[in-house]
């Protein structure tokens, strides 16, 4: 997928200049006032640690790892984690979706989200699961993506330079929001598919 701005690929294994990327994608939102688990300052080196722990889970096939680029490199991202409980196979954990600065208010977010569920569909997934900053502007277009509130837990976590938060639950049913039939690749089982990866 792709814009005049920028162009959508899927990681199967990630390389250090990819970490790199990614990590300064990390280290911008939090410096911008995202809370995505990490706290300000985040250095460098931390970013990046926590880039190579997701990279080894993508090369195991435990989690799908989705990037967006632009003239200036990896400006977006978003993965689903597939390494669920033997019991869940239909569904996947959607988490980091990131969108540097400088690509934001071009639509990149909600293109990012809409890459996301095909490709859990292409992997047999069709429950998706996520959190957000209640009242933050990543719930806001969950919810104009046709993502549904289940609840929000008070104080749940805190803002990059302090102060507490809530957080927003929400799910995606893909099964009737999407003809899966009809999606390439789209298997609708409740066996796991690899997705990409020899098991």
């Amino acid at each position: 997928m792709s814009s005049s701005e920028w162009n959508l690929r899927r990681l199967l294994n990630v390389s250090e200049a990819e970490i790199e990327g990614l990590a300064d994608v990390l280290i911008d939102c939090v410096e911008g006032g995202a809370s995505v688990s990490f706290m300000h300052p985040l250095t460098h080196e931390r970013a990046a640690a926590f880039w190579r722990r997701i990279a080894k889970a993508v090369a195991a096939g435990e989690r799908a790892l989705l990037v967006a680029e632009d003239t200036g490199g990896i400006c977006g991202t978003v993965q689903l984690t597939l390494d669920l409980p033997e019991n869940q196979p239909h569904r996947a954990d959607l988490s980091k979706m990131l969108v540097h600065r400088r690509a934001r208010r071009q639509g990149l977010g909600a293109a990012l989200m809409r890459a996301a569920e095909a490709l859990a569909l292409e992997c047999g997934r069709t429950l998706l699961e996520l959190d957000a900053v209640t009242g933050g502007d990543g719930e806001r277009l969950y919810e104009r993506l046709g993502w549904r509130r289940v609840g929000v837990v008070r104080n749940y976590a805190l803002m990059p330079r302090g102060g507490f938060c809530s957080t927003t639950f929400m799910y995606r049913d893909l099964s009737t929001a999407i003809d899966a039939s009809k999606t390439p690749g789209c298997q609708r089982s409740s066996k796991v598919i690899p997705c990409g990866h020899e098991k």
